[in-house]
């Protein structure tokens, strides 16, 4: 009798947590991508259909949470500060993330002893990123601010910019406050429709599992357990520097800025971050992720404010792949740097690493634009990542995630918009979130 109701409950628990139907997931990709690999290569359809679902609503997402978030904040002086100590944070962690690529590829060398020759390298594999290197190449620094600045607000939600979408969010959300009583039923609807859109939110999640199945199956399918033996020091390199960061500089920040831990903190994210891992994006998961800040106890003014912008301009993760990736492929292909070339590699990356989100093929696009600073390196050493570009896109999803869920935690607390003893009880997991509640919820744990 005793295992039958134990059976039943561990059953319960299965049916209702996520987290454990995203692992059994896990589990059935890797298996069916090693026993049916042409099967599990077909399953990718599920992966392409879930990341389809919740870009969909991502961008009025955005645009409603940061509208409500300012015209709700009152202060509009406010909104200026919490912004400007936004972009600070993330122009230092950026920095940091960017020398810490630059540290460990020397003094690991991941690329030496390769002697890639160049002369052999396929140049066509870089063809299907062609056409997006126009966004980040030929402009610079003024190219990318009018890149932020959308043709048309209608444009900006039907290519689903998040940056466009959200520089159009501010102004629209500081005029909404700026004319007062006026603006309160547009304000009223723009809340309605946030709390509609996170209730299909909270369906859309409800498929994840089927998403990450197709997405590993896949992943194992075609690539193969042992197919990237050559190029796995690479891999291994920067999963070790993206969880240095995150443990040792991202933990010291959330202890001495917030006063909590950095593994109760992704522990909380668990089930978001299993996501990510299995899909290598961190736009599956945005709507849920903005949710849990704001039941940590971080007013939505905030969160509506920094994990949108971090978006773009916080990609720490994809920072340290950046000088990471240009010295392996320098290193592989035996090409000396000089100090110099070193410090020009950092200048443009500083540059280069934002708007990176929401570009595809962003990666390999941004880092042949950063080569292209340093003539030295050949551009066509590219080829040499883009077969493991979905295992460092993994680790790059992950710890860009992390860092703009740290960042915000860090951004309330400076501004005294955290409540800290919430925030304790949540990641103690003394309640549990709701998130298929219109409005955001905790209950007590069982």
């Amino acid at each position: 009798m005793a295992t039958g109701v134990g059976s039943a409950g561990l059953g319960r628990r299965l049916h209702s947590s996520l987290f454990a139907q995203v692992v059994v997931a896990l589990v059935a990709g890797i298996a069916l991508g090693v026993l049916a690999p042409g099967f599990a290569i077909g399953l990718k359809v599920f992966s392409d259909a879930f990341l389809k679902l919740i870009s969909m609503i991502v961008a009025p997402i955005v645009f409603c949470v940061v509208v409500h978030g300012i015209s709700g904040a009152g202060d509009l002086k406010k909104v200026g500060r919490v912004g400007g100590k936004a972009l600070i944070y993330f122009e230092v962690m950026t920095t940091v993330a960017l020398a810490l690529g630059l540290v460990l590829a020397y003094l690991l060398h991941p690329g030496a002893g390769m002697n890639i020759d160049t002369t052999h390298l396929d140049a066509t594999a870089l063809s299907t990123y062609a056409d997006n290197a126009h966004k980040l190449q030929g402009g610079g620094l003024g190219g990318f601010l009018l890149n932020v600045i959308p043709s048309t607000a209608i444009d900006a939600f039907a290519r689903n910019d998040v940056l466009q979408v959200l520089f159009f969010a501010v102004l629209f959300g500081v005029s909404l406050s700026l004319v007062g009583p006026l603006g309160e039923p547009v304000a009223a609807l723009v809340n309605s429709l946030s709390s509609v859109l996170f209730r299909a939110m909270g369906l859309i999640v409800r498929v994840a599992p089927l998403g990450v199945l197709g997405a590993v199956a896949y992943t194992v399918g075609k690539y193969g357990v042992g197919s990237l033996a050559q190029l796995a020091s690479l891999v291994i390199v920067f999963w070790v520097a993206v969880a240095a960061f995150v443990l040792v500089v991202l933990g010291a920040v959330l202890r001495f800025a917030a006063g909590l831990s950095i593994l109760r903190f992704l522990a909380y994210f668990r089930e978001e971050l299993t996501i990510v891992l299995a899909t290598a994006s961190s736009d599956a998961v945005l709507p849920q992720i903005m949710r849990k800040l704001e039941a940590m106890g971080i007013k939505s003014s905030v969160v509506g404010l920094v994990v949108p912008t971090g978006y773009s301009f916080n990609l720490d993760a994809f920072s340290i792949y950046l000088t990471l990736a240009t010295v392996f492929i320098a290193q592989a292909t035996n090409t000396p740097l000089s100090f110099t070339d070193l410090l020009i590699v950092l200048g443009i990356s500083l540059v280069t690493s934002k708007g990176a989100h929401g570009v595809p093929g962003s990666a390999i696009v941004i880092l042949a634009a950063t080569l292209q600073a340093v003539p030295a390196i050949p551009a066509i050493g590219l080829v040499l990542v883009l077969s493991i570009d979905w295992f460092i896109g993994m680790a790059r999803a992950l710890g860009n995630l992390i860092g703009n869920c740290v960042a915000t935690v860090v951004i309330a607390a400076w501004e005294g918009d955290l409540d800290h003893a919430t925030a304790e009880r949540v990641l103690r997991g003394d309640v549990v979130v709701d998130l298929t509640a219109p409005d955001v919820a905790v209950v007590p744990a069982e």
